[in-house]
């Protein structure tokens, strides 16, 4: 007999209905009529009703996860138990991912001349000033060529300026002349207050955000101490402290109340980044970052937008329904991502490795009738399961290296970008699709 908290259950009961998760076969329910209890067993978990209380194990630990009371005569039918059953669909679809063989994919010496590709086009469509025109870098298209089409919007070109600046530090100290350039066109545009740029877009943060991050890894990679950079991102993150809600997270708005996992997302790394700096930093803002994530964090991996079970966002109209949400898993990789930033591990946080396998079923695939394509999906999605390793992170790799590489142009002004023709490619434009693809290609063949 094992001895668990309020519970005594066999041995052979368990293990058999564990054995059957992993080997694959449907979930089930075992009714255990002479003690009132009542089982049912995923891959990562069982749940075990007794004495109106929902008892959630680690499969493979038996390690009580979670208590809950239930209420009415029908036990299993309660909220908690429609949760469990949603884990069963779930881990339908894990079994699915993790079984179905990974595409041919190409080498990582090919896999190395899609990102100098790409790299060489962000430097040739870089203004003078230093930043990246999000809706006007097709000035920079030379004659007799197609022109480059795919502009974002104008209000996103600190943060496609940031997202090029990480995807050429990928090529180490190479375009260090173009990436000294972009801090400087960003430090004459951060305000007195430590914003880069103005508040002017309803979602001004995410620039904020990931050009402090950007200017953290520009620190990391060519000089830890620049006299410039330090106080730069010191200010930046003093304004993302004063954006953040008091006792939680961040949304788009400062201080409105409401908190998003992207966002937060985006503002973690660069907290992270500006800790490793040794950059002063709230670090109760860590621990609220954690708990918002466990906040949102279902116990199948899933992470929600604003709340537990929820999807990530999509803009309303013609976006929603070209890019079902339920395609992606933005959001779940977000917080992956974020949880590794914050050193958080699977044997802290064991739904870490439903997330993973999560990420996995739904995996890079350029489909634009179904509806599949998500750059930004893809880049958290990479980074966060680069972080991971094991045969996720292989089988994820190789996905998304067929997925991009065979959709790469070849010629002219285009050669070496990405159409901007996923989930936020109308936002970003071509310079967003261009360089979060050639980050995500180049986490496949560089080391964590």
């Amino acid at each position: 007999m094992i001895r668990l908290p309020t519970l005594r259950f066999s041995v052979l009961a368990a293990a058999t209905i564990a054995m059957g998760c992993l080997a694959g076969l449907p979930a089930q329910e075992v009714p255990v009529a002479a003690s009132g209890q009542q089982m049912l067993a995923t891959k990562h978990f069982l749940f075990v009703v007794h004495d109106g209380v929902l008892h959630q194990f680690d499969i493979k630990t038996l390690k009580l996860r979670k208590k809950v009371r239930l209420t009415g005569a029908k036990q299993m039918l309660d909220q908690e138990a429609k949760t469990a059953k949603a884990a069963v669909a779930a881990e339908k679809a894990f079994i699915a991912a993790v079984q179905q063989p990974a595409p041919d994919a190409p080498s990582s010496a090919d896999t190395q001349k899609v990102v100098e590709r790409a790299l060489i086009w962000l430097k040739t469509h870089q203004d003078k000033d230093g930043k990246w025109d999000a809706d006007g870098f097709m000035k920079h298209d030379r004659d007799g060529g197609e022109i480059c089409n795919g502009p974002g919007g104008a209000a996103y070109d600190i943060g496609v300026t940031g997202l090029a600046v990480m995807a050429l530090l990928t090529a180490g100290d190479d375009y260090a002349t173009e990436i000294r350039r972009a801090v400087g066109w960003l430090h004459k545009k951060q305000e007195n207050n430590g914003l880069f740029g103005k508040a002017a877009s309803h979602d001004f943060i995410y620039n904020h955000a990931i050009a402090t991050y950007a200017i953290c890894r520009t620190m990391q990679v060519l000089d830890r101490k620049d006299a410039l950079m330090t106080p730069m991102v010191q200010k930046a993150i003093n304004y993302l402290e004063s954006h953040r809600n008091p006792y939680s997270v961040w949304r788009y708005q400062p201080r409105d109340n409401d908190n998003d996992t992207s966002v937060t997302t985006w503002c973690l790394l660069a907290y992270t980044a500006a800790q490793d700096l040794a950059i002063k930093v709230n670090k109760n803002a860590l621990k609220f970052g954690s708990s918002w994530m466990d906040q949102v964090t279902s116990p199948n991996g899933h992470a929600g937008y604003s709340r537990r079970g929820e999807a990530s966002s999509r803009k309303p109209g013609m976006h929603l329904t070209k890019f079902p949400v339920e395609k992606g898993e933005a959001m779940t990789a977000a917080a992956l991502l974020a949880r590794y930033h914050l050193d958080e591990t699977p044997k802290s946080k064991p739904h870490m490795v439903n997330a993973a396998t999560l990420l996995l079923s739904k995996p890079p695939k350029w489909d634009l009738k179904a509806g599949t394509i998500d750059e930004y999906y893809w880049l958290l999605g990479t980074l966060a399961l680069q972080r991971a390793g094991g045969d996720e992170w292989a089988k994820w790799s190789k996905h998304l290296t067929a997925a991009t590489s065979e959709h790469q142009r070849q010629k002219g002004n285009l050669a070496g970008s990405w159409d901007p023709v996923g989930v936020w490619g109308e936002s970003g434009g071509r310079v967003f699709s261009t360089a979060a693809l050639a980050l995500a290609c180049n986490a496949t063949i560089a080391k964590p």
